[in-house]
């Protein structure tokens, strides 16, 4: 404190060149001093030239400068007095001859705040009280400042000051409720204005969220005392939004209720935006969102995005919803009309989710399948008749199941059927033509040794039937001596013509054919009988003959 007051000195010397040799003075216009601490006002006088003063004396008044109004004395060096409330309190610390009127006041209390006045006694009527004064000030804390704005991730620094205005009095500053700052530290100095001493002590430290409104205290002690001051301030820290809470990713099925929560931490608040695929859905200034969707379907599947910005920064997150639902009716080729031999691709659409399984059958017979796919093909390389027909594509998931049909109709040329052939019966002769094709085959019988050529046009002769793409063409024949050698069938539609030879049945084949089924069973009893007579007649001759050897 030695120094700080050596300093003081040159700076009056100084200033004492500056001031013009007149009744002046300079002290602090303000100056402040913790409760029951003390005090030091620093203080520098002037006086005309042509006064040579025998003796100097210092007189301090409190808040008037005029004698006449009778202001307590804070000291009179002359008379060594004071006003009660200073008694014991006051003294002199500079030197009067060297024009320093600096005083210190112990214990100081509220009832000393005030102006304090200083009057120069020269002997006789060379005495003069200075309108300069100093204003003092009690303290009952240290003042923290803060910065204007505090942002979080930006080094910020907090400053207590505190009055140092006390030669025997060194005060030292501490901080409190500093746990979880990152990177703090702590510098102190001093500084002087206009006479008046400050320790300035300074914590600096990188603010984050988790900061925010916190106090910290600073507090100034004195050795050897029980004193003890304290000031807070609460940090106002500004951070971009983080997202607190969020529902997770979810899977629900149709017609449910879904509700979205997002839950912000952000100072200042922050704008709140729920996303669906980029599209904005709702948004406000708040803590919390909350996104409901009343009535789900397979529309609201998808990634949804919590958002949330000021003007320190933004923060986003996504959460999927997944809607479960039975596959679509699926979507498969329209009827196909088709040539035999061409190349067919057949293909089955849906959607539901999971992905279904999926399948093609004709004829209850599966065809092709896949699992977990919206999608099934089936291709035939090169159809055939056998091809044609009614087709199921099949779609299950384990919320239901659906299904479509289409019809696949192959035409083709006539095909002679293996019952093609002729028969001779007791009356007649009747040759068989069978044939399956599509469209319908026209069908023709021919006898070429006799140039004889009918169809079904003939009636006389000839009589058909159909079922589905199989007909059967039947040429009756009066039976004559001889059958003919050759009969011929020809079938023909739009995709081709064959022709092909119509055999009679063997000479086994048409007994049995002529005898019929009533007539095999009663030869089969005959012959049965017949055999059994001969069993018992060759019994009986062997018995004749044992007997007549016998004798």
């Amino acid at each position: 404190m030695e120094w700080r007051w050596t300093s003081l000195s040159l700076i009056l010397i100084l200033l004492e060149g500056v001031m013009s040799r007149h009744w002046s003075a300079w002290m602090p216009p303000s100056i402040s001093a913790f409760k029951e601490t003390c005090v030091a006002i620093p203080c520098n006088f002037n006086y005309p030239e042509d006064i040579r003063p025998s003796a100097v004396h210092a007189i301090w008044y409190f808040n008037s400068p005029y004698p006449r109004n009778f202001p307590p004395v804070v000291l009179n060096s002359k008379t060594n007095s004071a006003h009660e409330m200073y008694l014991g309190r006051t003294k002199i610390i500079g030197d009067l001859h060297a024009l320093n009127c600096s005083i210190q006041i112990d214990k100081v209390t509220n009832e000393l705040q005030g102006k304090y006045y200083f009057r120069a006694d020269l002997g006789g009527y060379n005495q003069y009280t200075y309108s300069e004064h100093a204003n003092f000030y009690i303290l009952d804390e240290p003042f923290v400042v803060q910065p204007q704005e505090i942002i979080s991730g930006s080094e910020a620094e907090i400053t207590c000051l505190v009055d140092d205005n006390c030669p025997d009095m060194k005060p030292a500053v501490t901080w409190m409720d500093i746990e979880g700052l990152e990177h703090h530290n702590v510098y102190v100095r001093l500084e002087e204005n206009n006479g008046a001493w400050k320790q300035i002590s300074t914590l600096r430290f990188l603010p984050s969220y988790k900061n925010h409104g916190q106090r910290l205290g600073c507090k100034v002690t004195f050795p050897n005392t029980e004193l003890e001051y304290k000031g807070f301030a609460t940090m106002d820290v500004k951070y971009a939004p983080r997202i607190v809470d969020i529902n997770s990713s979810t899977e629900t099925t149709e017609g449910m209720q879904v509700v979205f929560l997002c839950e912000i931490d952000s100072n200042p608040t922050s704008r709140v935006m729920w996303f669906k695929d980029d599209i904005l859905l709702k948004d406000d200034y708040t803590g919390n969102l909350t996104l409901e969707l009343d009535y789900i379907t397979y529309i609201h599947d998808g990634i949804y995005t919590c958002a949330a910005e000021n003007e320190y920064g933004r923060v986003n997150k996504s959460i999927g919803l997944a809607v479960m639902y039975p596959p679509w009716k699926p979507s498969v080729n329209a009827s196909l009309l088709v040539v035999e031999g061409e190349t067919v691709t057949i293909m089955c659409n849906t959607q539901g989710n999971p992905d279904p399984i999926m399948t093609i059958v004709k004829d209850k017979q599966v065809l092709n399948s896949v699992i977990f796919q919206n999608e099934l093909v089936l291709e035939i390389p090169s159809v055939s008749h056998e091809h044609d027909g009614e087709y199921w594509c099949l779609a299950e998931n384990q919320y239901g199941h659906s299904n479509s049909s289409f019809n696949l109709t192959v035409v083709f040329s006539p095909l002679f059927l293996p019952e093609s052939k002729c028969t001779v019966t007791k009356d007649n002769v009747q040759c068989m033509c069978t044939v399956k094709a599509n469209p319908d085959p026209y069908i023709m019988f021919e006898i070429p040794e006799k140039n004889f050529t009918v169809s079904e046009l003939n009636a006389e002769y000839v009589h058909s039937q159909r079922n589905g793409y199989t007909v059967s063409s039947i040429l009756t024949l009066q039976k004559e001596t001889k059958l003919p050698d050759v009969v011929l069938c020809s079938a023909s539609n739009l995709y081709g013509k064959k022709v092909h030879e119509l055999f009679f049945q063997d000479t086994n084949s048409l007994i049995w054919a002529k005898v019929g089924p009533v007539g095999a069973v009663v030869v089969f009893v005959i012959l049965v009988a017949v055999g059994g007579y001969l069993i018992k007649t060759r019994e009986k001759t062997n018995f004749s003959v044992f007997r007549r050897e016998s004798y």
